[in-house]
């Protein structure tokens, strides 16, 4: 499902309508046969959600007509491809380039992620400290996450979420192996990571054993 779809019917109705062009209650109404309190109450709750923003605009003589258009927050609830065209340059790349440059190219990428992302992280405390503070920023990027000890003692920290599933599937050693390898050991500091499972090699879960030195 998309997250249009994942809203109440009506509510994802009126995205649709307004993803078209600006719209005032009472089009809204009209358009979708219900009761134009009822279209302003949807639009209230999704002006208080971030969804929906009014507009004034002038027509002639009287006051401005309110419209309602979409937030770019509501932008993003619509289907997004970013996996295609991300395919499609990194086939592109490994047939002009190589395995060993793309390779580097997306470990780089990684390094410079995990930059950004770092700056969330605080690097003291015990190594379990460590590796939750780095579940915490993995899951504000999407991934869902946990942390425990596995049965040999070493710290574990455990996907169920890829953010880059589609891309994972098409190109595992590059975005497992390379990219999130990179990612995990650049966010933890002076530490290795095993990849036991991966989502991207069909996996249920990633799994990362993390040795820390």
């Amino acid at each position: 499902m998309t997250g249009v779809e994942q809203l109440e019917g009506t509510r994802g109705r009126i995205l649709e309508e307004l993803a078209v062009a600006p719209r005032t209650a009472r089009d809204l109404a009209q358009k979708l046969g219900i009761q134009e309190s009822a279209a302003r109450g949807h639009l209230g709750r999704m002006q208080e959600r971030g969804l929906v923003v009014p507009t004034f605009r002038r027509e002639g003589v009287g006051r401005p007509r309110k419209r309602f258009a979409l937030t770019g927050a509501a932008q993003e609830l619509f289907p997004k491809k970013y996996d295609l065209i991300l395919d499609t340059v990194v086939d592109e790349l490994l047939a002009r380039e190589g395995e060993k440059y793309v390779s580097a190219l997306f470990a780089d990428a990684a390094k410079r992620m995990a930059h950004e992302v770092a700056k969330e992280v605080p690097r003291s405390g015990t190594p379990e400290q460590r590796a939750e503070n780095v579940v915490r920023s993995l899951n504000r990027l999407g991934f869902r996450c946990s942390t425990d000890r596995a049965p040999d003692g070493m710290i574990r920290i455990t996907r169920t979420n890829c953010v880059f599933r589609h891309s994972a599937m098409s190109h595992p050693f590059l975005l497992c192996d390379v990219f999130d390898k990179h990612l995990t050991e650049a966010l933890l500091g002076q530490a290795g990571v095993d990849l036991l499972d991966s989502i991207g090699r069909g996996g249920m879960r990633c799994t990362h054993l993390i040795q820390l030195r």
